[in-house]
């Protein structure tokens, strides 16, 4: 088999195409590099650039590489940018997706992964989330995502294409530090970032219904997450049919202050953290159920969050050389 990688220089992506090469899947990426890294991929994956909304071109990938599967993960991503420019979002998130599942229907394949969020889910008041939560996400970038699952199971219903949509917990950590995120939208790398800038680390808020007062999440390893996609298109080239959604995530939740406190360990930097307001939309817990992973796809974290903080850290300090080093 050969699989298409959408987003694949990304941050995400570059993981899941470096563990898919190193299990001797055949692999070529896709990525218009507006967030990719084309240094993060192996010269043995071939890499197009390129979006996801250019019909004529996946159209001459998916032929030219005899592509028998597709991997999506191109997508915009950010909660705020998606609540001031909702149209793009849309544009891009749900309009890609329609122009690649198109593509995929005419050229015959039969095998799609797509990239969800638990953003799907929106703020729910369970001590776990399942797959059978209901879905209400808050955000325009939640709403394409959900958007997206209906798009996929659809397309997959009408053209007997086999589907998985992974539900992505928070993410982070790095396999390497060549691989590290190198945005600051994600609270490991915003700690880093007010640390290397003499600034304290903020915490949005302390008075929710929690153990310590902060919001409390799900934080998966980056190499887990890449090992759950891997998962994933094995059982599809196994000759699955139909549609699986699942939770990727540790299924045990962290709490902000204590993430922050670890953080302070493994940088060396004790700069107490101060407290702000609570942002609009923070639900007080969201913790996976990765149950229905473990069954479906033999899946399950390896990972714990000091590894994900020590191998972020050091992918930090590579990419900024002014850190602090604790």
């Amino acid at each position: 088999m050969t699989w298409l990688i959408t987003g694949g220089a990304g941050y995400i992506g570059a993981h899941v195409a470096r563990a898919m090469g190193a299990a001797d899947e055949r692999v070529v990426v896709l990525d218009d590099l507006s967030a990719g890294v084309p240094g993060r991929l192996p010269e043995s994956i071939p890499l197009v650039r390129g979006s996801a909304l250019d019909g004529d071109l996946l159209k001459r990938v998916l032929a030219e590489h005899a592509v028998t599967g597709v991997v999506h993960l191109a997508a915009r991503k950010q909660v705020g940018e998606s609540v001031a420019q909702p149209t793009r979002y849309y544009q891009e998130n749900v309009g890609g997706l329609a122009t690649l599942l198109d593509a995929v229907a005419e050229a015959g394949i039969e095998r799609f992964l797509f990239s969800s969020s638990a953003a799907v889910y929106g703020n729910p008041d369970v001590d776990l989330i399942t797959e059978d939560t209901p879905c209400a996400p808050m955000s325009p970038y939640g709403e394409t995502k959900l958007t997206g699952e209906w798009l996929v199971r659809a397309a997959g219903r009408a053209h007997g294409i086999a589907t998985v949509c992974l539900r992505y917990f928070n993410v982070a950590g790095a396999a390497g530090p060549e691989l590290a995120d190198t945005g600051i939208f994600n609270i490991v790398p915003m700690v880093f970032d007010r640390l290397t800038r003499g600034e304290a680390p903020r915490i949005f808020g302390d008075d929710y219904p929690t153990p310590d007062g902060t919001c409390v999440r799900d934080y998966i390893h980056v190499a887990d997450l890449a090992d759950a996609h891997l998962a994933a298109v094995r059982r599809l080239a196994g000759g699955a049919t139909g549609d699986l959604t699942v939770n990727i995530g540790r299924g045990e939740g962290v709490s902000v202050r204590d993430l922050v406190s670890l953080i302070a360990e493994v940088t060396g930097d004790t700069t107490p953290a101060v407290v702000e307001p609570r942002r609009p939309g923070d639900a007080p817990r969201a913790v996976a159920s990765a149950a229905l992973a473990e069954r479906e796809l033999g899946w399950r974290a390896r990972r714990g969050v000091r590894e994900m903080v020590e191998s972020a850290w050091r992918g930090w300090q590579l990419h900024h050389p002014e850190a602090i080093h604790g």
